[in-house]
């Protein structure tokens, strides 16, 4: 057998007769379980089996990771032929199996992290040593993307783990460290170091000439007993009942992984693996599992690479952040900025005020220190990197500041003009302001071409999602410096345009008035909750706005000029004013839609009841479903009509990240796609008859209805900042003025101001 260094790995065949295969796919950003792969990967391993000098084989990586994960590009547009994907499932199988009952050990030296189909591939080698490095994880990740592991991984696992250890892994997407791997019998020893690993993997390989799989080992028991045991039926039968609950049938990988343990533990492992497959390729082609795998997988990814950032824009380093207001808000932007390293700036109207937002972060850095994730010499190095301060002049010097005060334009307008008094002209000001217009804020600054919203969630430290906000004025230079803030902090950028709400408030606001409007038309609340949490929602739209206050929609709702030409808004702020004058203001008062008992759990308020007169028969509960979830949708498509959205994609990730739109749907706008658009369209007409204008159907979604197109290859025509107008006039401009005898180049437009260039032109 010939030594081998190819595009995907190296092999080399030692004196020793073993032959290490070193997993370095070159054109790839890390090590892809992919066809590619696996074909060759198959092809070295039947010769290694077939050639006598060859004692076993041991793969390794050359990458900082040993496998991630399959291929998801290979695997979202699999599922479109069934009869050829299982085709290809069973004999990959097939080939697996060939190389587990050849004869000859195979050793896994897992020297980075292994997740689904890289490490299913360390389930065909016949032992797995892992190196014990803390960043290092293990796991089965498939069912948080609609899958399930196809690579033979849902079969083994309770071989190697028992039922309900391997169902923790493969129902809930579990990822462990390299210590609880070997306790729960995931990899069979652990190294210290690279050298280590290759010398046990080597013994071993000399000790076990004649290997046999688990699985293969008629004495071989399953830990915590087999299928027919008290425990394992106890297991499988209580699983069933939790996998209801939990995804109320909505995810159709976790009720097929238990059909596969449930089926495969009964039969021989070949056939067991046939039924593997055969629930594979049915939830390759299932709705659900391209829905997660374009918003969870493809789009998610792109988004935290910063895909939205303007290409030609350079690289815009953050090293110093002022943050204004040290509420919780700005204390979780510190937090996470200072983790990513850089120096923050913490300013609030009182030293007091300053401290406490800073020990935000000693209390979060004090938790993970108790959980062994941090150090106390780590943690003394974020919090050094925290700068409280009252002074306006400590934000000279600073690379970004955002402003996170009050929802108040006139505190806002204060704050923008004392800091651009110290701030360096061609540095980034951004607010963090979740309902007021970014254009309206910009009309306080000097310089509104630096001027964007950065829109985070709270609290920021869990949340993922930021919502970039583009004013009229915002140029590319912003745009650019705010997504690579975001990137650089490890959050998720989603770049929208200007709109009162922009995007993610605009439509959350629509899943909880809905949710009001149904209890005020006679719907039982508790009926309105379950039904939202039973279509996927993480909590009921009642719950929810007692999380976010009714205080804070009394006060939006207030500082909207336009909220009195709204009947909807109206109706709105009447029920949220009803219920704070009965002194119902939220969770954080203890009173709300909900009541909060210091020491029991939350309970809907008994007088809703009353005040709202419940019927239990008003509306049926698929009307009730329709209503909570087309309203997100139909509002999320105004906003992609509307160009407040730059892509169905932006608004599905959004909506996800956002507010907690099921993924299951692929996003409030995929939803359209994934109830089917003509329908849609039906039900929308339906409720405008029964419940009035908020309800009324677009031209735009009309017609897309009808082409039976999907919704994202809906094109809008997006709103274009002055920047971007400036910029595609350049050319013609600069033709026009020198075709009239007026040298003028770009450089000259981009010194001048647009009105200033058309001066010279000879135009007023």
């Amino acid at each position: 057998m010939e030594n081998i260094n190819n595009e995907l790995f190296k092999l080399e065949v030692g004196n020793d007769g073993i032959a290490i295969m070193t997993i370095d796919q070159i054109n790839n950003p890390t090590n892809l379980f992919s066809m590619a792969f696996i074909g060759e990967f198959i092809k070295i391993a039947q010769q290694a089996l077939n050639d006598e000098r060859v004692k076993g084989m041991i793969l390794t990586s050359g990458r900082s990771m040993f496998m991630p994960g399959a291929d998801l590009r290979e695997l979202k547009n699999m599922g479109n032929d069934p009869a050829t994907q299982l085709e290809g499932a069973m004999k990959m199988h097939q080939q697996f199996r060939s190389i587990e009952t050849g004869g000859k050990p195979f050793v896994a030296a897992i020297n980075g992290t292994a997740m689904g189909g890289g490490l299913e591939l360390c389930l065909v080698c016949h032992h797995r040593i892992v190196l014990n490095n803390h960043r290092i994880k293990l796991g089965f990740p498939e069912s948080q993307v609609g899958l399930l592991p196809g690579g033979g991984g849902t079969v083994k696992a309770p071989y190697l783990m028992g039922i309900q250890n391997a169902l923790m892994y493969l129902l809930q997407g579990k990822q462990v460290r390299p210590q609880q791997a070997l306790k729960d019998g995931l990899v069979n020893d652990t190294a210290e170091t690279q050298e280590e690993l290759i010398a046990k993997a080597k013994a071993w390989i000399e000790a076990n000439p004649d290997p046999v799989q688990p699985w293969d080992n008629k004495k071989h028991k399953i830990p915590g007993g087999g299928f027919w045991s008290p425990n394992g039926v106890q297991t499988l039968m209580g699983a069933v009942g939790n996998v209801s609950k939990m995804t109320h049938g909505n995810y159709p990988a976790q009720s097929y992984i238990l059909s596969v343990v449930h089926d495969g533990l009964q039969v021989p492992i070949d056939r067991a693996l046939e039924i593997e497959a055969r629930y594979f390729t049915k939830l390759l082609g299932s709705k659900e599992a391209k829905n997660m795998i374009r918003t969870g997988f493809m789009g998610m990814q792109a988004a935290k690479k910063g895909k939205a950032r303007p290409k030609d824009e350079p690289k815009y380093e953050v090293k110093k952040l002022g943050i204004l207001g040290a509420g919780m808000m700005g204390a979780g932007i510190a937090y996470v900025s200072a983790k990513a390293g850089m120096e923050v700036v913490l300013k609030d109207i009182s030293m007091e005020g300053a401290e406490r937002g800073k020990n935000y972060s000693k209390k979060l850095l004090d938790k993970a220190i108790a959980k062994k994730r941090s150090t106390p010499e780590k943690a003394e190095a974020l919090l050094s990197r925290i700068h409280p301060t009252t002074d306006p002049n400590s934000m000279e010097g600073c690379d970004l500041v955002i402003e996170a005060v009050f929802e108040d334009p006139n505190l806002k307008d204060k704050v923008t003009k004392e800091t651009e008094a110290v701030l360096d002209a061609n540095k980034i000001y951004a607010s963090n302001t979740s309902t007021i217009p970014i254009t309206l804020l910009a009309k306080s600054s000097d310089r509104p071409e630096n001027f964007i919203g950065i829109h985070f969630f709270s609290p920021v430290d869990k949340m993922p999602l930021v919502e970039i906000i583009v004013g009229e004025k915002t140029s590319n230079k912003a745009i650019a410096a705010a997504v690579d803030y975001t990137v650089a902090i490890g959050k998720v950028p989603v770049v929208v345009n200007d709109s009162r709400g922009f995007f993610t408030s605009r439509c959350f606001g629509t899943f909880v008035n809905e949710g009001m409007f149904l209890l005020e038309e006679g719907v039982p609340p508790a009926m309105i909750e379950n039904i939202a949490k039973k279509k996927g929602m993480p909590v009921g739209p009642l719950a929810v706005h007692d999380e976010v206050t009714l205080t804070l929609s009394k006060h939006v709702i207030e500082s909207n000029p336009d909220s009195k030409n709204s009947p909807e808004t109206m109706r709105s702020f009447k029920m949220v004013t009803d219920l704070i004058n009965k002194g119902r203001t939220s969770k954080k008062d203890g009173a709300g839609f909900y009541d909060y008992p210091q020491n029991g759990k939350k309970k809907l308020w008994p007088e809703l009841k009353e005040m709202y007169n419940s019927k239990l028969d008003a509306v049926d509960k698929e009307t009730v479903a329709k209503r909570i979830m087309h309203r997100q949708a139909l509002e999320s498509f105004r906003c992609l009509e509307e160009g407040v959205l730059r892509s169905a994609l932006d608004g599905d990730l959004g909506s996800v990240l956002g507010w907690g739109f099921p993924i299951y749907t692929g996003g409030s706008l995929s939803y359209i796609d994934f109830v089917g658009a003509k329908e849609f369209v039906v039900d929308c007409d339906e409720f405008a008859k029964k419940y009035g204008a908020r309800w009324n159907v677009s031209d735009g979604l009309r017609a897309l209805a009808e082409s039976g197109k999907s919704v994202h290859e809906f094109k809008s025509t997006p709103k274009k900042s002055e920047s971007e107008i400036k910029k595609m006039l350049e050319p013609e401009l600069v033709a026009f003025a020198n075709e009239i005898g007026i040298t003028a180049s770009v450089d000259d437009l981009k010194k001048d101001t647009l009105g200033k260039v058309l001066s010279k032109l000879g135009y007023n």
